[in-house]
């Protein structure tokens, strides 16, 4: 893969960023979230070349294997499902955006305390209620935050969400929207002054980004079409 352009892309979605939070937003810091999911890691070197210091990967073994083949000095998001399991492994990475039940809430504690750290969870929440998508009801995001507030080694930094696979604005809105509102109700259940808003991939940032998005996940408008 050839990332001899990326800088002038970077540029380009830095600037369509600075609009879109100009349009709507609330003055908040965006972030991007280089997705370097099936690129290697000369992807990740690329991406920090062009000043961009938070990478995301969906899988705990590949990103794994890719912090052992770069030197780049970037903050490492767990943004894909994470099974019970593999919630050992999570304690690699810097934030883990797919908190989507106690059980798995309960295991990343275990993790982290054994690491020795605190690690930034952000609740995932489904708004739409799509079967196929992970993630808790809006209904249920309270009594979750409430009970990570009392795991030591759990921060709750914020909410994620997948919005739905649409060009309807009207509908990505709503997602949107919905996730900004279970945001405040994380902060008063939990007790936290949580603020990350991770929401909005490569067809639909600058949407994202006018409801609030605080980190925004960008793959193919990075890197190009995954293989």
């Amino acid at each position: 893969m050839e990332f001899s352009d990326l800088s002038v892309r970077v540029q380009e979605i830095r600037e369509r960023i600075a609009a879109a939070r100009a349009r709507g937003g609330r003055g908040q810091d965006v972030r991007i979230i280089a997705v370097t999911k099936t690129h290697g890691p000369d992807a990740v070197d690329a991406a920090y070349a062009c000043g961009i210091t938070d990478v995301g990967e969906n899988k705990v073994q590949e990103a794994l294997d890719k912090m052992q083949s770069t030197s780049a000095d970037v903050r490492w998001h767990l943004i894909g499902h994470l099974q019970r399991n593999k919630a050992k492994g999570a304690a690699h990475f810097a934030m883990v955006h797919s908190l989507d039940s106690a059980r798995l809430a309960d295991a990343l504690q275990a993790a982290a305390l054994q690491s020795g750290q605190v690690l930034d969870v952000l609740v995932q929440v489904n708004v739409a209620g799509e079967s196929q998508k992970s993630g808790v009801a809006p209904v249920e995001v309270a009594a979750l935050a409430a009970h990570v507030a009392t795991l030591t080694s759990l921060r709750v930094a914020g909410v994620m969400c997948l919005a739905p696979y649409t060009d309807e604005e009207a509908t990505l809105r709503h997602a949107f929207r919905g996730a900004r509102e279970a945001l405040d109700v994380v902060q008063t259940a939990g007790h936290v002054s949580a603020r990350e808003l991770s929401m909005g991939m490569s067809g639909d940032y600058e949407i994202a980004v006018e409801e609030g998005a605080t980190l925004v996940r960008l793959g193919t408008v990075l890197f190009g079409a995954r293989s």
